[in-house]
């Protein structure tokens, strides 16, 4: 297995576990807290598609989904279309509403960019620095692992979120 297969079984798995956590749930359900100020489903979903989009899109070069495919008009959320959830307020993680359908359409769409990225990586393409403000500079390769372990810690918490809302009483 290649340095790229393996990163694209690991980046596959975070669209099947945050659809698991969205399943037959409605939109005013993916945008229910399970304690006051806690991140919802619809939240989680969405940041994690574009913590992703961003990230992946930069090391590309290339436009993220969200603007290129008109995610972000499909959401039609009241934020500038750079918002990836870093930093929202509590107020703001409840703006974000939108059905399971539309989250993970997103999340399926940023997903397959990712994989078309991966594929286009040899080994050699894992080593170079892509970001030299950390001590010690950031790779390629470490910049990915730092994507794929913040979507499949946001994927985990959806799981969680819904099963303490709807499976804890």
């Amino acid at each position: 297995m290649t340095p790229s297969e393996l990163l694209t079984e690991a980046f596959s798995r975070v669209p099947e576990t945050v659809a698991r956590a969205l399943d037959g749930l409605s939109e005013d359900q993916l945008a229910t807290r399970p304690a006051t100020g806690a991140n919802t489903l619809a939240w989680l979903a969405w940041h994690t598609a574009r913590g992703q989009d961003a990230q992946v899109a930069d090391l590309a070069g290339s436009e993220q989904v969200w603007t290129a495919d008109g995610w972000v008009e499909r959401f039609g959320l009241p934020f500038p279309a750079e918002a990836l959830g870093y930093g929202m307020s509590r107020d703001d993680v409840g703006r974000v509403r939108a059905s399971a359908e539309l989250l993970n359409g997103y999340l399926r769409a940023v997903h397959e960019r990712t994989v078309a990225y991966l594929a286009t990586l040899g080994p050699e393409d894992l080593d170079p620095v892509v970001d030299d403000a950390w001590d010690p500079p950031v790779t390629r390769g470490a910049r990915l692992v730092s994507i794929l372990d913040d979507c499949v810690q946001h994927a985990g918490q959806a799981g969680y979120v819904r099963g303490l809302l709807f499976f804890s009483r």
